[in-house]
């Protein structure tokens, strides 16, 4: 499993299988969609399975090591093949595979190599990327990205009963390390068979009695008991890997209805829903995780604690708590690396330690394109844009290129003031449908940020009647969210209350709600404000972006509007600790970055306190990677021709002045900020 969070962008839960021959690995793996079954002619274990359920004559199961074990040293990797299924039930095509990786991933000792690895190795061997991984294939994947081990497994019927078997080999020489069989007088304990057979191998491999004593937890527990149940939730694997989080929603919703219980299916339900920007279905199926988490493996808990703090109660610091300790247990696991430097650290302003927690996801695997892309923001984040470039052109000399990465490369030319690589940029994302919502919405922002509110309208517009399109009703809200935002910066009063309705109407999200909020308070609409924030406060009493920026914000614009510009100032004092940092609205829709900071430049104006404005006004324009094009950054900078005026600077006032225009040069002349700035 990768847990990605996409900054600009949200959450995206990728799994690192983009064809349906290969089931590989990297670090912790949640779950790993199934291949086609391969029918081989003369299969390896048809004879030595025949001969070990006669002569063992048990009645249930067996389980027999043919030779010592390979012991695999902490920094070896194993490449998992196909199963290869004879029995002509195809419920096992969905489950086998599925429930081995359960199984393997509970291990903190294991490493299995990722499809992404898998992938580029293939292409360099010149095959297909969707080649067959059959044991030899994957014996040559394995030896030539410098795996230790090819593991590969098959069913088949004997008379009444069922034969599984589990081999492993040395990548370089071929040699069977170790091989074991097992036999299943029913469908329905298979699963419990396998699940026996995969702690076998763990020891043979190199890990520790103790570990695998430790952290084993049977498969039918830490999943669900009902093949039926398995078989969906396998096939919403392979559904996500291959055609996109849409299409799984059903599988998973079907594997949860078989079994409620199902507290895995549960989560995966729930990242599903958060792709598509349906955060609320999200918390509703991520809550229901949390409550089932005990029937869970180690693994599985820790992916789906660190979920519920960021999506249902957003406590970051929890989130924080949750992700350190699973690197503790995991060593070797790359999800929580990913949740710590995709959100977490970038949202509690470490934007030091979320660049080193992505150079680890970069490290764990080279292949997989999110640690280049958390690199990049990191890097922009603490204004490194030219690094933040970088990070990308490593990705893309690996040949890795996602839609996420036309967007962040257009705002990357965007603060390099780059106007060739933003047209470089959009004519990308034209034939990239991927990209283009999401272009479109970054493209709004720029055109608000210099003042274009009528082409930023239509641009969000666009952006929003796609997402409607793709099913992201949620995603949509929040481009509407924008759209009132800037509007009610720029001092439309009637177009930000429209677009707020609309969004409010569309989603009551967390972020949604926020953006309408701030946009209804900066347009003196206090009591609509003021409901917004008293149902955010109610509805997430735990969540730190709510706690700490959004409601104090909220509540500090009503005073200043109000005439209670101390109180402001006071109640801002909650917000300290985070205000510089990149809120999750920034992250998911676009907006948001440092308004608290912008209310407390606003109140010191409201005092006549003219130098203390300055200095507000100046933290958000240096902070250019954060902002990046939030029409807050703009407003900043016509703020501070007002601080610098009060405060008796005239050359300063005038200097900022002369960069407001330049900026506002091809603006919307009735807007009252424009309009004031060329009369001044």
């Amino acid at each position: 499993m990768y847990v990605e969070t996409i900054p600009k962008r949200g959450y995206r839960f990728l799994v690192p299988v983009s064809t349906p021959a290969a089931i590989v690995v990297s670090d912790v793996v949640a779950s790993v969609p199934p291949a086609p079954v391969v029918r081989s002619r003369r299969p390896w274990w048809i004879a030595t399975a025949a001969i070990s359920v006669l002569a063992a004559g048990i009645a249930a199961y067996g389980v027999r090591a043919r030779r010592p074990g390979p012991g695999l040293g902490d920094r070896d990797t194993v490449v998992l093949a196909e199963f290869t299924n004879t029995t002509g039930d195809r419920v096992f095509d969905d489950t086998l595979r599925q429930g081995l990786i359960v199984q393997l991933e509970q291990s903190p000792f294991l490493s299995l190599v990722s499809d992404e690895r898998i992938q580029q190795t293939l292409k360099m061997m010149s095959q297909p990327a969707d080649a067959r991984l059959t044991p030899e294939v994957a014996r040559a994947v394995c030896e030539r990205s410098g795996g230790a081990a090819v593991l590969d497994g098959s069913i088949a019927r004997l008379g009444n009963e069922y034969v599984i078997g589990l081999r492993a080999r040395d990548c370089r020489t071929g040699t069977v390390l170790d091989q074991e069989q097992a036999q299943s007088a029913r469908k329905e304990d298979v699963l419990d068979a396998l699940s026996r057979m995969a702690g076998t191998f763990r020891q043979r491999l190199g890990e520790s009695l103790s570990s695998v004593e430790k952290f084993d937890m049977p498969l039918a527990e830490a999943t669900t008991p009902s093949l039926e149940a398995f078989r969906a939730y396998g096939a919403g694997m392979h559904a996500l890997s291959s055609t996109g989080s849409a299409s799984a929603i059903p599988l998973f919703r079907q594997a949860v209805e078989l079994d409620p219980g199902f507290a895995v299916a549960h989560a995966w339900l729930g990242r599903v829903y958060g792709d598509i920007g349906e955060f609320a279905l999200s918390s509703e199926s991520t809550t229901r995780a949390y409550e089932l988490k005990a029937r869970a493996s180690q693994a599985e808990q820790y992916f789906i604690v660190a979920s519920y703090d960021l999506q249902v109660s957003g406590n970051l610091e929890k989130a924080r708590q949750a992700c350190e300790s699973w690197t503790d247990v995991y060593p070797r696991a790359f999800a929580p690396h990913s949740f710590l430097a995709g959100i977490i650290l970038p949202a509690l302003g470490a934007f030091d330690r979320a660049a080193d927690e992505a150079g680890k996801t970069t490290d764990a695997d080279p292949d997989l394109w999110v640690g280049y892309y958390l690199l990049a923001f990191a890097n922009q984040y603490r204004n490194q844009i030219d690094a933040a470039g970088l990070a990308l052109d490593r990705a893309n000399a690996r040949k890795l290129e996602v839609p996420e990465f036309i967007v962040e490369r257009y705002d990357l030319a965007f603060l390099k003031n780059d106007q060739p690589g933003m047209d470089r940029a959009e004519s990308a994302a034209g034939g990239n449908p991927g990209a283009q919502h999401l272009l479109d919405d970054h493209r709004a922002f720029v055109l608000a940020y210099r003042g274009r509110l009528r082409e930023a309208g239509a641009a969000a517009e666009r952006a929003a009647a796609i997402a409607l399109q793709s099913g992201e009703q949620e995603r949509a809200a929040q481009y509407e969210a924008g759209e009132a935002l800037w509007d009610s910066f720029y001092g439309d009063r009637t177009g930000a209350e429209r677009a707020a309705a609309a969004a409010l109407k569309a989603s009551t999200a967390r972020d949604v709600e926020f953006g309408a909020a701030v946009a209804e308070a900066l347009a003196r609409y206090d009591s609509r404000a003021a409901g917004l924030a008293g149902d955010l406060e109610r509805r997430f009493p735990d969540d730190t972006d709510v706690r700490f920026r959004y409601v104090p914000a909220i509540r500090a614009l009503i005073a200043v509007n109000e005439g209670h510009a101390s109180t402001a100032l006071d109640v801002l004092q909650l917000t300290v600790p985070y205000e510089l940092a990149p809120p999750r609205s920034s992250m998911h829709a676009f907006f948001g970055a440092l308004y608290p900071v912008y209310v407390r430049g606003l109140a010191y104006l409201a005092l006549n306190r003219g130098a203390e404005a300055a200095v507000e006004f100046q933290k958000i324009i240096d902070r250019r990677g954060v902002v990046v094009s939030d029409p807050v950054g703009a407003l900043a900078r016509y703020q501070l021709v007002r601080a610098y005026a009060m405060g008796g600077d005239a050359q300063k006032a005038k200097s900022a002045l002369d960069a407001v225009r330049a900026l506002w040069k091809d603006g919307d002349g009735d807007l009252p900020p424009i309009r004031e700035a060329r009369s001044q």
